[in-house]
């Protein structure tokens, strides 16, 4: 936030922060400012064609007024620098104009060629900027707009941004139906008066913040973003990010693509501490939708907090900071870790009488193959991730659900009463499916009738059973599945 930020907008942030307000939007609209100005002169035709072609749902265009009370489309209201000519707008009638050119040939247009030109092209939508002085001239300009949209039947096609509250409040008079938004580039600007009279907010990059946009759609505005001529295309990078309504950008077609990626994508937020149950790193990425963008990895372990899952194809990403996401494959709820952590790095092999098993890329989308899992072969379990009630285990190989395998605890550092204990200390219904007791078969010859009275008569009979290694697997096997003990 910045230093100059107005008692009341302060109050405002603090009250919708304590609310915990979670407003959300996934798709934007993509607006070419002054059409798409890197690749044609601004604000000509061409340029307007080139914006829309790339995808741009709007182009953006600034009207000033010419002498004689003619709309015409520039940005400066001195012609000298699209034009080589040091006219001014408001100084010459609109015949003159004309005759002056941008580089590509084109003449100056005004607001009423404009719409006849691109009348019988629904698709084609307008974002007009009032550019008014600091006394409010020129005075009749809203009439003019007024005037030329209802001519050409464009209120559907046509949103009105300023900088002059003034002239939007007009706006809301004349063309009641039609979005306004108030283009700020000081949080000073944003205030209750304001927004009784506008739509949205058209806020500098420089100002936005997620919290920001979250507390304006609270009261009802959408929210746009704009920037100088001199936006680098990186900038898409983390804009993305955001929850925004639309984005005034010089790179309509970047816009467009990131627009059809988040409009394919299914955003929720959370609030979960979670953390990485792998025993390797995994990279991180500037925003989910182009994950050559790396981040710092995410250590194994390590607890961060999620505050947005984002679904996008068979795949599933976490939020775990500003402009910052993760594969949610392997990252677990905090409170799991302990638990989790037992089967990291430990040997699996398929249950008896399991066939041949296919792996999957990701434990959240079991459709995708990568890889097959074969019987009577040891795997290393190099992920871990629970989903509700159900492990799964990242194999080289790809993913595997729990119950398909049984994990050897007895040889990697653990005495052999480990794998009973954790089978053991579940309640029926809950204890894992996947303990190789079997591989434990020493501590079950020393288990104390105490601890095997804890469970049901015939489980305590059964396990304290001594019998032949040749028929240990013909009993173990039937008693975790036939007595309520999943394994």
């Amino acid at each position: 936030m910045k230093k100059n930020q107005p008692k009341q907008l302060t109050l405002l942030l603090s009250l919708f922060a304590l609310l915990s307000v979670f407003y959300f939007t996934t798709g934007f609209t993509v607006v070419g400012h002054r059409g798409d100005p890197i690749n044609a002169p601004e604000e000509t035709f061409q340029s307007f064609d080139t914006a829309f072609s790339e995808g741009a749902n709007y182009v953006e265009l600034d009207l000033h007024r010419s002498q004689d009370g003619v709309l015409v489309i520039s940005h400066d209201r001195n012609l000298q620098r699209v034009t080589g000519q040091g006219v001014i707008v408001s100084q010459m009638p609109f015949g003159q104009l004309q005759k002056l050119h941008s580089a590509n040939g084109e003449p100056i247009h005004s607001l009423d060629e404009l719409f006849a030109h691109y009348q019988n092209q629904p698709n084609t939508k307008f974002l007009l900027e009032t550019k008014k002085t600091k006394s409010g001239n020129p005075k009749d300009m809203e009439a003019l707009i007024t005037a030329a949209v209802k001519k050409y039947h464009m209120e559907n096609r046509v949103m009105i941004h300023s900088f002059s509250l003034e002239s939007l409040r007009q706006m809301q008079t004349l063309l009641p139906n039609v979005p306004r938004i108030f283009i700020v580039g000081s949080l000073k600007r944003i205030n209750f008066d304001a927004l009784q009279y506008v739509t949205g907010i058209n806020i500098s990059s420089e100002l936005v913040t997620p919290q920001l946009v979250d507390q304006l759609h609270y009261l009802g505005k959408q929210v746009y973003i704009w920037d100088e001529m001199t936006e680098k295309q990186q900038s898409w990078n983390k804009i993305v990010n955001l929850p925004i309504d639309g984005v005034v950008t010089n790179y309509p077609a970047v816009g467009a693509s990131y627009q059809q990626s988040k409009d394919d994508a299914r955003i929720r937020n959370i609030d979960e501490a979670v953390t990485l149950v792998s025993n390797h790193r995994v990279p991180t990425y500037e925003n989910p939708y182009r994950t050559e963008l790396t981040q710092a990895p995410l250590k194994p372990f390590q607890i961060v907090k999620a505050t947005q899952v984002v679904n996008l194809g068979a795949q599933t990403y976490y939020q775990i900071g500003e402009n910052r996401f993760v594969s949610a494959d392997a990252l677990n709820n905090a409170d799991d870790l302990l638990y989790n952590i037992n089967y990291l790095n430990k040997t699996l092999r398929l249950k008896p009488e399991t066939s041949m098993q296919v792996a999957y890329h990701s434990p959240l989308y079991p459709q995708q193959t990568s890889g097959l899992i074969f019987p009577n072969q040891n795997y290393r379990i190099q992920a871990v991730r629970r989903i509700a009630n159900t492990l799964w285990f990242k194999l080289a190989s790809g993913w595997i659900q729990g119950d398909k395998v049984l994990v050897d605890f007895n040889n990697q550092g653990h005495n052999n009463d480990f794998a009973l204990n954790l089978f053991l200390h579940e309640h029926n219904d809950q204890r894992p499916n996947n303990v190789d007791l079997l591989a434990s078969l020493p501590s079950l010859t020393h288990l104390k009738v105490s601890t095997a009275k804890k469970q049901s008569s015939t489980v305590s009979q059964q396990l304290t059973s001594f019998c032949p290694s040749s028929q240990m697997s013909t009993i173990l096997y039937p008693l975790t599945t036939n007595l309520n003990i999943k394994g």
